[in-house]
């Protein structure tokens, strides 16, 4: 998905892609304008204290947590465990299907 054909949503994950968190993934919790979103992880980016991150500096994933999604239309609010969660459940279902075959050819060259 490349960014010039998707629009960001709010419970989408994203990767960063500049600055000192480069590579981390995050949660989208607020469009600010269109260049601008708001991001947290739960963990060091807390759902309280977000941090503002312009769209060129992130790749949009395309997945979007349910989870997060149905709490902030709903509530407008998201627990910082869920935004873990959905974080978590990306990684290991999208992420690490991704990278099987990488690994296995790796460890058979290892041995």
């Amino acid at each position: 998905m490349s960014e010039a054909d998707s629009v960001p949503q709010v419970g989408q994950i994203v990767r960063i892609m500049q600055g000192r968190e480069l590579g981390q993934y995050a949660v989208i919790i607020n469009m600010v304008d269109n260049g601008y979103v708001m991001l947290a992880d739960g963990e060091k980016r807390k759902y309280d204290r977000p941090k503002k991150k312009n769209l060129h500096h992130i790749e949009v994933m395309d997945y979007i947590s349910p989870e997060v999604q149905n709490s902030l239309l709903e509530t407008g609010r998201v627990t910082n465990g869920k935004l873990r969660f959905a974080i978590a459940k990306f990684v290991n279902e999208v992420v690490t299907d991704l990278k099987k075959g990488d690994q296995h050819d790796g460890e058979r060259r290892c041995n």
